[in-house]
């Protein structure tokens, strides 16, 4: 069957069930909407976890990274698994047993402050947009290459997909909507893996592949990896070479940014209970991890794969010529995906050869320029984006592991774009519009402004996911940062402090503020491109990344908290005890008493 026929049924199974799913538990009430009326099993609500924490980053952009960088980028890894750790122990349980449908209805009621409430609302929105801007992209890179469309109509066809399942199913349908969305993914991630790894190395568990030999050298598969790209002129894949300050900054702000992300927690007040909450955080671990021991093995994989296709007959050979690029059947997809504009090579000094090599290199510029290859690298476009998605194709594997894999892709960016969005229309419609501006609202009224702002929200999202700051794990990376340096805090401050309202309203605007102003400095202001005045390249401060700003943005809000809350009053004897209260593992709170 034809590969794109084959495609368009995968995606379209997948999507007839996600939307099939939104009808059948779409939300009648705002409890369902919000919090899907808080009878989710533990088990069940560990799928939509993981499915809603593993983005279109986590499957579709960060094995690209690892694979094009190596070591130094398993920051990726380290942080957002640290940080889910981080949110399962110190802060889901103690949220849950609050009550409360929403991150900024905690803040606003713990720190007994409608601005606090407001400033909160602004916070998440800020940083769920900035990594809804991740997701749809991620969209129209999957879209794009699968349904053979340009990457504006991908983009379109997904937010239009995404409207149709979670504007009418609210919290309710999304759970299980994801729990579908889970399924395919990572069954679409570990398949392919688990044939690319029998490949290279017969072991059939990619991440023990990793640490395996390489069956066609009987070398170990990370040597062997290394000699190649060294011989290519890049860093050895296995070492360090990264500012350590810089890394540690990073892994640092993915791990907070992570447990501060609203729409992650959100998924904890879906339980009908304290205990509840605990066991789908350890269910959401197991889920979350079955992707992640397997992406490194991933990325690694296809680095090889990618190089090896470049240099036929090894880096002391000759370079793949333009003409076997065109002859043999395992270069298709290099043709496929070169139609979406993110893929590219040229054959620059006319030898008939695409030489692929680091021309950073002065060493390996003037080796090559002796060899007759030219002094410039011939593969001029490889998105980081496309490497898992194009995983399949490069390892030559059946054509419905490639469709899988389309359907997968598509998973994770859509499930996470529906928890964001669902985030956004709560912060809008129950924190914003329910408790500042229209206290009265119906609860119809809640509803409709809800899936409106939702709406809105998906528009925005869609104009901005066009022209992204960033590939979608570095797009993502600015939005956890924001949340590191405005919610994170401000969520550990409520439970195991006793800071006031000025002190959290201070602290939190102060993080949001200087980190935004980094990040726009660093990425453009409100992400236009040219309005940036520094780069990553050459930072403001150092070698701190706008990327890595969030822990430094963190550490403004804790100080300014706890300054401005000692020269003010203390708080009130009832918050007091409502705090003491949160902390304690039995007693009193809805909660318990089985909310």
């Amino acid at each position: 069957m034809d590969q794109f026929v084959l495609n368009w049924i995968f995606i379209g199974a997948s999507f007839a069930l996600y939307i099939g799913i939104a009808i059948w538990a779409r939300a009648g009430s705002t409890s369902e909407f919000y919090a899907a009326g808080q009878g989710v099993h533990p088990v069940v609500n560990g799928m939509a976890t993981g499915a809603d924490w593993m983005s279109a980053a986590s499957f579709i952009s960060m094995a690209g990274l690892i694979a094009f960088t190596g070591y130094d980028n398993s920051t990726f890894l380290m942080g957002w698994t640290g940080g889910y750790v981080l949110l399962a122990l110190m802060l889901a349980p103690y949220l849950r047993k609050f009550g409360k449908f929403t991150v900024s209805e905690f803040i606003g009621d713990r720190f007994y402050s409608p601005t606090a409430r407001l400033v909160a609302v602004i916070c998440l929105i800020v940083a769920s947009t900035t990594y809804v801007i991740g997701q749809m992209t991620g969209v129209g890179v999957a879209f794009g290459r699968f349904l053979e469309v340009d990457n504006t109509t991908g983009l379109l066809i997904g937010a239009c997909v995404v409207f149709a399942y979670a504007v009418f199913g609210g919290m309710k349908g999304v759970t299980y909507t994801q729990v579908a969305q889970y399924c395919v993914l990572i069954v679409a991630y570990t398949i392919p893996a688990i044939f690319i790894s029998l490949q290279l190395t017969g072991n059939p568990i990619p991440a023990l592949g990793l640490f395996g030999e390489h069956a066609a050298s009987g070398e170990p598969l990370l040597q062997k990896l290394d000699m190649i790209v060294t011989e290519l002129g890049f860093k050895e894949y296995t070492a360090h070479h990264s500012d350590t300050l810089n890394m540690v900054l990073f892994t640092l702000s993915l791990m907070i940014g992570t447990a501060g992300l609203p729409h992650v927690i959100m998924r904890f007040f879906t339980v009908p209970t304290v205990a509840d909450a605990r066991w789908s955080a350890g269910w959401t671990l197991v889920f979350i991890a079955l992707l992640y021991l397997t992406a490194p093995a991933v990325g690694a994989m296809a680095r090889l794969n990618i190089s090896e296709l470049m240099w036929p007959n090894g880096t002391s050979g000759d370079p793949v010529s333009v003409e076997m690029m065109d002859a043999e059947d395992k270069y298709d997809w290099m043709a496929t995906w070169q139609k979406t504009g993110l893929l590219n090579w040229e054959d620059k000094n006319g030898d008939g050869k695409i030489a692929y090599f680091n021309d950073k290199n002065a060493d390996k510029v003037a080796e090559m320029e002796a060899a007759g290859w030219g002094s410039e690298n011939e593969l001029t476009k490889f998105n980081r984006d496309i490497l898992v998605l194009a995983n399949p194709e490069i390892a030559n594997l059946p054509s419905w592991v490639i469709a899988l894999v389309a359907a997968g892709g598509l998973a994770a960016a859509l499930s996470t774009a529906a928890g964001l969005l669902l985030a956004i229309s709560s912060a809008v419609s129950h924190d914003l519009i329910k408790g500042a501006l229209v206290p009265t609202i119906s609860e119809k009224g809640e509803l409709m402004s809800a899936r409106v702002s939702m709406a809105v929200a998906i528009a925005v999202a869609t104009y901005l996911g066009l022209n992204p700051p960033g590939f979608a794990a570095q797009t993502v990376a600015l939005a956890f940062g924001l949340a590191a340096a405005s919610i994170f805090p401000a969520l550990m401050m409520g439970i195991f402090t006793k800071v006031n309202n000025k002190g959290a309203v201070a602290g939190m605007l102060a993080g949001l503020i200087v980190t935004l102003v980094y990040i726009f400095l660093h990425k453009g202001w409100l992400f236009i491109p040219g309005t940036n005045s520094f780069t990553d390249a050459d930072p403001l401060l150092g070698t701190i990344k706008s990327t890595s700003f969030g822990a430094v943005g963190a550490m403004i809000n804790f100080a300014v908290a706890f300054i401005v809350s000692k020269s003010t009053d203390p708080i009130p004897q009832e918050i007091d005890d409502l705090v003491e209260n949160v902390r304690i593992p039995k007693g009193a709170g809805a909660a318990v008493e089985g909310h």
